[in-house]
């Protein structure tokens, strides 16, 4: 079960003017399952996405980027599981364009104009005939509520789906700003998430949309890990329709802060509510790095943390071997980094010991005490390098015998 995360319930999910979801049984990989989703846009929409640095990226991550790039009006992002179309080459390419082909010929919009996206097992073909099978019942199910039913679509090993919403006032305007995610394993993401797609009905500039998109994943997806692996199908999409009226042309549009805090907000949710879910999952970790002299230099302290098998473990068993976790700092690739300026400190539920400092334990630790705080199912690791003003957070989970049961059993 999920850290102290459970789905919003569907009236919680605000619908997004412009913005029609539809989901149906393919078959895919399982039958029984809701497995095929299918996002139509209306004309007027802009849309942006950041993908995975993954060098083996997958199939639909190279047609959506050859989508965007063309820079067309998308009208339907088309979403399977099941099957990753990873590994997949020639045909794995020419699989994503008929998926995308058949969708639009039921929408009536080129094929250009659609974004596939693949989640599940790697180097297998994609079952297109499923899909393309599958696609009229998907697009009679097409409504702008059907968010509660897409978060659900698009899971795999997850055990909960993951949706957040807000709604926000702009100079009298009420914007809405809704999203879901998916993703258990296989998570440290080096741009986005698993797959992720927000969208609001403000309306936003097509180049502010891309920079958007890029930060609001560089402040909530690229700061989660589950198990340090990058998947081949990694996509984030942001979506704005531009339905409730206001419109924003630029950074410095009044307002535009505001609704760059909430899709951030959203986007953060999101990724917390992945890392909650991690495959096998028992404790949600916060590894905070300040005092360093860049937000690289935390960020890479802190990813040496939370990727640490040793440190993981040691959460999951709630024993307070926390050498480990010094172990994991040295081990960070800070060459000049002076251990006996650092300190580290535990935390839960509103009480924080320092655990070392001067380059070991601290005077005043007792193993108590972090025996104690390690038993919570929130825990914060906050480091101190002592070596400048930058600062970063992290955030994972522990490791647990399930997390091998999972994935030992990933294809059965």
């Amino acid at each position: 079960m999920p850290v102290n995360y459970s789905t919003p319930a569907p009236e919680a999910l605000h619908p997004i003017a412009g913005v029609r979801l539809g989901t149906a049984e393919a078959g895919v990989r399982k039958a029984g399952r809701r497995d095929l989703t299918l996002i139509a846009l209306e004309p007027g929409c802009t849309v942006a996405g950041v993908f995975t640095r993954n060098r083996f990226c997958a199939a639909p991550v190279f047609v959506c980027k050859k989508h965007l790039a063309a820079k067309n009006e998308i009208r339907a992002l088309l979403i399977n599981t099941g099957n990753a179309n990873a590994g997949t080459g020639e045909a794995g390419l020419r699989a994503a364009e008929t998926s995308c082909a058949a969708a639009a010929a039921l929408l009536g919009v080129e094929a250009a104009q659609v974004l596939p996206f693949s989640t599940g097992v790697i180097l297998e073909p994609l079952p297109v005939e499923r899909i393309t099978a599958g696609l009229p019942r998907v697009a009679d199910d097409l409504a702008e509520k059907h968010w509660f039913e897409a978060a659900h679509a698009i899971m795999t090993t997850d055990t909960v789906a993951k949706a957040a919403s807000r709604r926000i006032l702009i100079d009298g305007e009420m914007i809405h700003i809704t999203g879901i995610s998916k993703g258990a394993g296989m998570i440290r993401p080096n741009m986005a998430t698993m797959l992720g797609f927000i969208a609001t009905d403000a309306g936003i500039a097509p180049e502010l949309l891309q920079t958007l998109a890029g930060e609001a994943a560089e402040e909530s997806f690229n700061c989660i890990t589950v198990d340090g692996d990058t998947s081949t199908n990694d996509s984030f999409i942001l979506i704005a329709s531009g339905k409730s009226g206001a419109r924003f042309a630029n950074a410095a549009a009044p307002g535009f802060v505001l609704l760059r805090e909430a899709i951030v907000d959203v986007a953060r949710e999101l990724a917390q509510a992945i890392v909650r879910d991690g495959e096998g999952a028992t404790k949600f970790i916060r590894v905070a790095v300040e005092g360093g002299n860049a937000r690289a230099e935390c960020r890479k302290v802190a990813y040496a943390v939370a990727h640490s098998p040793l440190v993981k473990t040691a959460f999951f068993a709630s024993d307070p071997n926390l050498g480990r976790i010094l172990g994991a700092i040295g081990n960070a690739g800070i060459d000049d980094l002076d251990v006996a300026r650092v300190r580290v400190w535990l935390a839960s539920r509103g009480e924080e010991i320092l655990v070392a400092e001067q380059g070991g334990r601290a005077a005043a630790y007792r193993e108590e005490d972090g025996a104690r705080i390690m038993q919570a199912a929130e825990i914060d690791i906050r480091i101190a390098l002592d070596r400048g003003a930058a600062a970063a957070t992290v955030y994972t989970c522990d490791f647990s015998y399930d997390y091998v049961k999972i994935n030992a059993d990933y294809r059965s």
